[in-house]
């Protein structure tokens, strides 16, 4: 098993990031709250999670492992697969979630996009007793060769959304709110879809 993964920051996305380890690029997947702290820094430890699928394997990267301990605790869950737990990851931060599933808050955990009723209920219980707190997040720094609704779309469309409706919401949540970070951008995006 691949326990962590330091070295070049090659390329950063909202959904993923490449890694250089001597001469090899690592492509891993990741959540929003990773991509926030994860910033403009060349040299990068990402703590890891290796997924083997039958038709794929598949690489989580996690800047904390407090967030790495609460996607394994998500996956766990039946019916709750590492799609959907980064899902959960970059639609709430950490704290959120775990703060959903303490306090039992059902609505929270469904309006995250592939959370039905029944799931957000089977999390709560099976996880309640089982999550404890972590710190805070921080704000990142957006590259400057990529706009932010640019950043936001790509995020969004590789989260599985359709492009015309996400850009909609994009565009509308940017009207009303111009002054947003691409993370902040993508979690009122992904409330609103």
């Amino acid at each position: 098993m691949i326990a962590q993964i330091k070295g070049r920051l090659i390329e950063k996305t909202p959904t993923y990031v490449v890694v250089d380890c001597n001469g090899v690029g690592y492509q891993l997947n990741i959540s929003l709250n990773t991509f926030s702290k994860i910033g403009n820094e060349e040299s990068c430890l990402l703590f890891t999670h290796f997924v083997v699928r039958e038709d794929a394997h598949l690489l989580y990267g996690f800047k904390e492992k407090s967030e790495r301990e609460l996607f394994r605790q998500l996956i766990s869950v039946s019916g709750v697969g590492s799609s959907t737990a980064i899902m959960i990851l970059s639609s709430l931060s950490p704290d959120e979630t775990k703060a959903a599933i303490i306090s039992g808050n059902v609505n929270t955990l469904k309006g995250v996009k592939g959370i039905g009723l029944k799931t957000a209920e089977r999390i709560i219980i099976d996880l309640r007793d089982k999550v404890g707190k972590t710190e805070g997040t921080e704000l990142f720094s957006i590259s400057s060769n990529n706009t932010i609704k640019e950043e936001a779309l790509s995020a969004l469309v590789m989260l599985g959304f359709s492009k015309m409706p996400a850009e909609k919401a994009l565009t509308k949540i940017m009207t009303e709110s111009p002054n947003l970070t691409v993370e902040e951008l993508i979690k009122r995006t992904l409330k609103s879809l």
